[in-house]
């Protein structure tokens, strides 16, 4: 297991699904977790539940990553409580499907504010925080999609969304890696989450694309992003890891 001891992470959407792994991981290897949500009060619970017997402080904080405001403060009271953030986990996001020409305006919006603007609001105050501490590093890693790469019918918003990060990610790795900040992202495919499970007739194209004929658990993506977040990567920025069993694009 990778050694995070006396580090502070901030993982979104860390109360379920891929988060939720990652959350867990990172805790078990020493660090410091505030995993964030915005909506699901129960999964809040369990997570922090789960997280309770780790071997340094955990919580669960509830904000929305599109609101730049509650960003801002909710990472001013994690730098308070715990000291500034070391290593950011963009996971946060969400989907709602519709085809080209039958998709509103307000479908598209939000789902660029919550997966896109929300990974900016987050990478930008994290940075701020990162840059402010003693060590002047940290390392962020963000959750795209191989959907960013492929495109899918009937998730305009959501592929134009995760390419958005792919770009912000490319950028702000050549913008902070001089300052010690690594930035990098995944890029997963077919993954056992409430976002799959939301989506029709997937279980078909898994077992036609992937070369194992199966989805990945959310334990197989948040070891790659505790990978990116250690120093095992410490020559590793810029970079897209697609983490989808050989998905063709």
């Amino acid at each position: 297991m990778t050694d995070f001891d006396g580090e502070v992470a901030v993982v979104t959407g860390g109360t379920r699904g891929i988060g939720r792994a990652v959350a867990e991981e990172l805790a078990e290897g020493g660090a410091t977790v505030v995993a964030t949500y915005h909506e699901d009060e129960a999964a809040a619970e369990r997570t922090e539940t789960a997280l309770a017997d780790s071997r340094a402080d955990t919580a669960v904080e509830r904000f929305d990553v599109a609101d730049y405001d509650a960003v801002a403060a909710t990472f001013e009271t994690v730098a308070e409580r715990f000291g500034a953030p070391s290593i950011l986990v963009n996971n946060a996001g969400t989907m709602d499907n519709g085809l080209l020409l039958r998709m509103t305006p307000e479908q598209w919006q939000r789902i660029i504010d919550v997966n896109l603007t929300g990974t900016f609001n987050c990478t930008r105050e994290a940075a701020r925080w990162m840059l402010r501490s003693d060590d002047r590093g940290g390392r962020i890693v963000n959750v795209a999609s191989v959907v960013a790469q492929r495109g899918w019918a009937g998730q305009a918003n959501y592929a134009a969304s995760k390419a958005g990060v792919l770009g912000l990610t490319r950028t702000a790795a050549r913008e902070l890696g001089g300052k010690g900040i690594r930035v990098n992202a995944v890029a997963p495919g077919y993954t056992d989450t409430e976002l799959l499970e939301g989506s029709q007739g997937h279980e078909s194209a898994v077992e036609a694309d992937t070369a194992s004929g199966r989805v990945a658990t959310p334990e197989e993506v948040a070891g790659v992003i505790s990978f990116l977040a250690s120093d095992a990567a410490s020559y590793v920025n810029g970079e897209v890891v697609r983490v989808d069993d050989g998905l063709a694009l």
